[in-house]
């Protein structure tokens, strides 16, 4: 039996939001490309702080990995079968335990390629990341899990 998750708007506006940010991190990058200095910030300790300088060409690296997680949450996004739902799946909840998961998934999507295109742009402009950054981005994504299982338990 075939599972059909029918999109919604905020599948929608949620997958704008990501391709915005995706492409608009490329782009920014690509009109900056020439005026990168050769030494770079390529990591940053749990304050926001450099603590790792890298060459120009290794902040490929930030962009191609977030487009393969991107690419790769999407493309699970269309096996809900191969999903760990955590919960029983009957014939009269299975619309909505996939749909909470997918919604998992997207949400998820959006909080990676925010994280990452962040990041982007902070190295690109040598900067620190503000000290709040790592805990800004560890509760968006906890909480995001955590509101999604919560919905995900309560389905009957």
């Amino acid at each position: 039996m075939k599972i059909e998750i029918k999109k919604t708007k905020m599948d929608i506006i949620l997958e704008i939001l990501c391709l915005t940010m995706l492409i608009g991190a490329a782009f920014y990058m690509l009109i900056r490309w020439h005026s990168i200095p050769d030494k770079i910030p390529m990591h940053y300790d749990w304050n926001g702080n450099i603590d790792r300088w890298g060459g120009k060409i290794e902040l490929l690296i930030l962009p191609v990995m977030t487009w393969l997680m991107y690419l790769f949450l999407s493309a699970v996004e269309h096996f809900p079968r191969v999903w760990n739902t955590g919960v029983s799946v009957t014939e009269d909840n299975q619309t909505r335990v996939y749909r909470t998961l997918k919604y998992l998934l997207k949400t998820m999507k959006v909080i990676v390629v925010f994280d990452f295109s962040l990041m982007t742009f902070f190295s690109l402009m040598q900067k620190d990341l503000p000290g709040w950054f790592t805990l800004f981005i560890l509760v968006l994504v906890f909480g995001d899990l955590f509101y999604w299982i919560v919905k995900l338990v309560r389905i009957k």
